[in-house]
């Protein structure tokens, strides 16, 4: 709520039973002044006992001017005394001062009696022409009348603007209602001190009172948005708690145990476990005694020429070669011819890698060779000497 206004003639207040119209109307506006400015939370214990106070003497005031008879649908404003204009501010401030309730409980309620008296001053400043808007729509004010949403009795909840156009002229409203508001605070705040300086005369207090009551049509239409969003939210809170929804029942869960398989599958695979089951010397033994080992890194000639076929291919390869007249083949013949009409039949060799060595001059016995490795793959080089 926007800052308060003064008012003339403001005074202390009295015991409630001797207090006269003006009083109890002066003592109201007074407390929601103080309520609405002050820098205690609303909810605190002293402030809710001041707004129930301030609610107290300003439903006694509606009543004396409901028993007076002060205004009708049937005059104009200017038939309107001005003594008697201050009083069509009485259900905005009990309007006002019902929604500094914060009782949970009683949130619902004072929320509704609030729209009923913002709803009964818009009406009454309508009838009188004050000035130009357009009314909000009329919702249920208590809570018998909420209902199921599908019921045929169920308030209509204003539905969203439905596209930018509707949305565009909501926001140009809101912004002219603005404008307004604040025009109405320069002059009021300009009358204002004509007023507490004691010079005003029945004009000005006229102006004064009919600027307060302009600047509250403002201040209540822009409560009345925020008033029924709220209400929609408590109604529907209220019909969750008096229903709330039945939940299928059913089976209790069993409890269940994961395995240690499962549990391997999820860390080291997808169904199956991935730790090793045997060493590297099982798995050698195992192909070794099923014979599906390779040949442990010796050379095919070496391994083929330990078995009796090896020789005799390789004599038909030779003989293939000698009768195709292979060069290389034939300088290894003669080569091998020569060398054995120039050695004796016990000249240490080793003729199992004859083919690996390199002759120079076969001529004579007396040559020296030197072994220069040993092992698998042994390559021999011999180095002859002429000693004719």
């Amino acid at each position: 709520m926007a800052d308060s206004d003064a008012r003339p003639g403001s005074g202390p207040p009295v015991d409630l039973d001797v207090l006269k119209l003006s009083d109890l109307l002066e003592s109201g506006w007074k407390i929601f002044e103080e309520v609405d400015r002050t820098n205690e939370p609303v909810a605190s214990t002293s402030v809710q006992e001041s707004v129930r106070s301030g609610i107290r003497m300003l439903e006694d005031a509606s009543r004396m001017v409901a028993q007076l008879a002060l205004f009708s649908r049937n005059e104009d404003l200017e038939e309107v005394a001005t003594a008697d204009l201050k009083y069509l501010l009485l259900p905005a401030l009990l309007g006002a001062l019902h929604m500094k309730r914060t009782s949970r409980e009683k949130r619902l309620e004072a929320v509704q009696a609030a729209r009923v008296y913002y709803m009964d001053f818009l009406q009454r400043c309508r009838d009188y022409n004050v000035s130009q808007f357009e009314m909000p729509h009329k919702s249920s004010s208590s809570p018998e009348e909420v209902s199921a949403p599908g019921s045929s009795n169920a308030t209509p909840v204003p539905a969203g603007p439905s596209d930018l156009v509707s949305m565009a002229a909501r926001r140009q409203s809101k912004i002219e209602r603005y404008r307004q508001r604040k025009e109405l605070e320069a002059k009021l705040s300009e009358v204002r001190r004509v007023v507490d300086s004691g010079q005003a005369d029945d004009e000005v207090s006229r102006d004064f009172y009919l600027l307060n009551i302009r600047r509250w049509v403002t201040l209540c239409l822009e409560e009345m948005e925020s008033m029924d969003q709220e209400l929609e939210i408590l109604r529907n809170t209220d019909l969750l708690k008096q229903s709330p929804p039945s939940q299928p029942s059913r089976r209790p869960m069993k409890p269940f145990i994961l395995t240690k398989d499962s549990v391997q599958a999820q860390v080291f695979g997808a169904g199956y476990p991935s730790l090793p089951t045997m060493t590297v010397n099982d798995w050698y033994e195992q192909h070794a005694k099923h014979g599906v080992l390779p040949d442990m890194g010796l050379p095919r000639r070496a391994a083929a020429k330990d078995s009796p076929d090896a020789e005799e291919r390789d004599k038909e390869e030779e003989e293939k070669k000698s009768e195709n007249d292979d060069e290389e083949s034939l300088l290894k013949a003669r080569n091998w011819d020569d060398w054995k009409d120039s050695h004796r039949r016990a000249c240490p060799t080793v003729r199992t890698s004859f083919k690996s060595l390199k002759l120079q001059d076969s001529r004579s016995c007396s040559q020296s060779h030197h072994l220069l490795k040993e092992g698998a793959g042994v390559k021999l080089s011999l180095s002859v000497n002429n000693t004719s």
